[in-house]
């Protein structure tokens, strides 16, 4: 992939709404990719659009929310669509690449829980388009065999940072943790049975100041990654980053990369409808299954951090392997 895979970012456009996006906080990945395309340092960069296997298109749902919405007021999808849209039909009338695929050898980037919301208006333009996304909802049109699950990071403000180990696994005494706004109806179960109830299954909402959320987590064998407004969850990575044994609580939820990682061996899936069954699923896990499962979690750490410029295997690269998969089912007539 690393000789062959090259990706050519259209030129068009001007910042904000192209060519850069939020570097850190909750929808960083999206700013951390598109800031990656556009320094001229990956090495999976096209020097000239004919040498190109795939094409980038640079827009950022988070910045186009920002400058052209009202927060908090104004919420029609409409803008946004006709944004995108109108940035595509300029490009197919400019260039030939987009018409002689259909789209099927582009795509995007976006974290925003919006970013499904691109494609809607228009199904037949969007068809093939591949969509890299940190909403990765199987119940709502996400489709794994073209589209891409991003994972979600909240980077901090002072830099991307190492990953948070924790403690080693025979030194953690919290069975299972969760800690967060009570956001969207697997939460809301999630609190109906566990919040503050029980001593091995703490489910709190947000913390007190007193108490560190990483150091509870590095402390913890399983961490609970329900669902929010949306399926996605920076709780998974910052699990991963732990050494806790992610708790996927969802049941739409396609996971990032799991075209190669098998997340069946280094996580636990919990059925919204077995909320109330948490604790005895955990205690049913024998420690030697648990002991796998947290060696597996610290092996795929790799796969989840944030490097600039991208190293391989990391999480970056991770996404360009994704996409390449995709790019290797188009075939030109």
């Amino acid at each position: 992939m690393e000789k062959r895979f090259k990706v050519w970012v259209y030129k068009e456009g001007e910042p904000p709404l192209f060519h850069a996006g939020p570097m850190k906080d909750i929808y960083s990945t999206e700013g951390q990719f598109i800031d990656e395309m556009e320094s001229g340092k990956s090495a999976f960069l096209a020097r000239h659009p004919d040498e190109a296997l795939a094409f980038f298109v640079p827009v950022s749902v988070v910045r186009i929310l920002k400058y052209l919405y009202k927060p908090h007021v104004d919420y029609h999808r409409g803008r946004l669509q006709n944004v995108v849209t109108d940035y595509i039909d300029i490009l197919s009338k400019k260039y030939t690449y987009w018409n002689r695929s259909s789209g099927a050898d582009h795509f995007f980037v976006s974290c925003h829980d919006w970013g499904p919301d691109v494609s809607t208006a228009n199904p037949t333009l969007y068809k093939n388009f591949i969509r890299v996304l940190c909403n990765a909802n199987a119940s709502e049109g996400f489709r794994p065999a073209r589209d891409v699950s991003l994972p979600e990071i909240k980077i901090p403000y002072k830099d991307l940072g190492p990953p948070r180990l924790g403690r080693a696994p025979n030194n953690r005494s919290i069975l299972a943790f969760f800690a967060g706004g009570c956001h969207g109806h697997v939460r809301e179960r999630l609190f109906q049975y566990w919040k503050d109830k029980d001593q091995d299954v703490q489910v709190h909402d947000y913390l007190p100041k007193n108490l560190n959320y990483f150091e509870l987590m590095g402390r913890t064998k399983f961490c609970l990654c329900p669902s929010g407004y949306e399926v996605a969850s920076p709780r998974v990575v910052e699990s991963i980053y732990a050494g806790c044994v992610p708790v996927i609580i969802s049941d739409s939820y396609v996971l990032p990369f799991s075209d190669v990682l098998d997340w069946s061996q280094f996580s636990i899936h919990i059925p919204v409808a077995r909320i109330p069954e948490i604790k005895v699923i955990l205690e049913g896990i024998s420690m030697t299954e648990y002991l796998k499962k947290q060696k597996l979690v610290l092996q795929v750490q790799r796969h989840f951090m944030v490097h600039r410029p991208a190293k391989p295997y990391d999480l970056l690269y991770m996404v360009f392997h994704s996409v390449w998969l995709r790019r290797l089912n188009v075939k030109f007539s």
